[in-house]
């Protein structure tokens, strides 16, 4: 553990992203008022840059109005709950944001603006960038890594504070919490949140408690990855290698209700059922062709 500092964790993860395809970016330079600025000011959260250039993309025959009205709809997503605003934006990131339109004939258009490529990995932008400030009302905080796909900030990592010789990956976790409290805007649109030292990771989701914040223990499913593996390498490469990245994404996020205390759980699926569905899908497919 000598040497394993936080810096040197934050560089090497940054370092993995760079390998999955990810652009990598270091936010002092990107920073307001920076000439690579990607924003105008610290209380934007989403790259709207980004975003409105994949919506102009993947959306090409949907007006441009529409367009921007999607965007609007994106970026307009607060709510009294953080939870609440989360799974509206989910719904809207799996399933399109719902627009209206004029067509040609006077007759009104119902359509979906779609935030990502699910089929396609390469029409999507990857971006992974550390040391992301964000300031909302008094607060100011940087988590460690933020990741977007198309401006939209759905991952976050978070370390351990290496100044601190007590500290543990709950110390991460702490740290989310406070994010929650102090800056619920950038957790809006988030779906995995990370805590990590570098040699263990755990990976959860906004309303997950520590329990609920697990390993993820294999990157393609063949096989548990070697004990002496570093824990945040392989989740970053089991999770969020851009392909199994929207999967999980689209098929293995949900929201559920408890029945007694009506408190909304965000739910995301583990490395053992993710690879197991994915697998029994694919010998499904394999076994109709077969038959085909």
């Amino acid at each position: 553990m000598i040497g394993l500092n936080e810096s040197i964790v934050e560089d090497a993860a940054l370092t993995w992203f760079g390998e999955l395809g990810y652009a990598v970016g270091h936010w002092p330079h990107l920073a307001p008022g920076e000439p690579a600025a990607e924003r105008d000011s610290f209380g934007e959260v989403v790259l709207v840059g980004r975003l409105r250039g994949a919506l102009r993309r993947l959306n090409p025959a949907i007006p441009e109005e529409a367009r921007e009205d999607a965007l609007r709809k994106v970026l307009r997503m607060g709510t009294p709950s953080l939870t609440q605003t989360n799974r509206a934006f989910h719904r809207m990131l799996r399933d399109g944001v719902p627009v209206e339109y004029p067509r040609p004939d006077g007759s009104i258009a119902g359509d979906h603006v779609r935030l990502v490529d699910f089929g396609d990995v390469r029409a999507n932008d990857w971006l992974a960038v550390n040391q992301f400030t964000v300031i909302e009302g008094p607060h100011n905080r940087r988590p460690d890594i933020v990741v977007f796909v198309n401006g939209l900030p759905l991952g976050l990592i978070e370390l351990k504070n290496a100044a601190d010789e007590d500290a543990t990956i709950w110390s991460a976790y702490a740290q989310l919490q406070t994010y929650k409290a102090e800056m619920p805007s950038l957790l809006h649109y988030n779906a995995a949140l990370v805590v990590s030292d570098g040699l263990q990771a755990r990976m959860g989701s906004v309303t997950a408690n520590q329990e609920w914040f697990k390993v993820w223990r294999t990157i393609d499913g063949e096989g548990d990855a070697p004990k002496t593996a570093l824990e945040l390498d392989v989740l970053v490469r089991g999770v969020f290698e851009p392909q199994r990245f929207l999967d999980l994404l689209q098929h293995f996020i949900v929201f559920e209700e408890d029945p007694d205390s009506g408190a909304l759980h965000k739910i995301i699926a583990g490395y053992h059922q993710f690879h197991a569905v994915n697998a029994a899908v694919e010998e499904t497919v394999r076994a109709s062709g077969m038959r085909g």
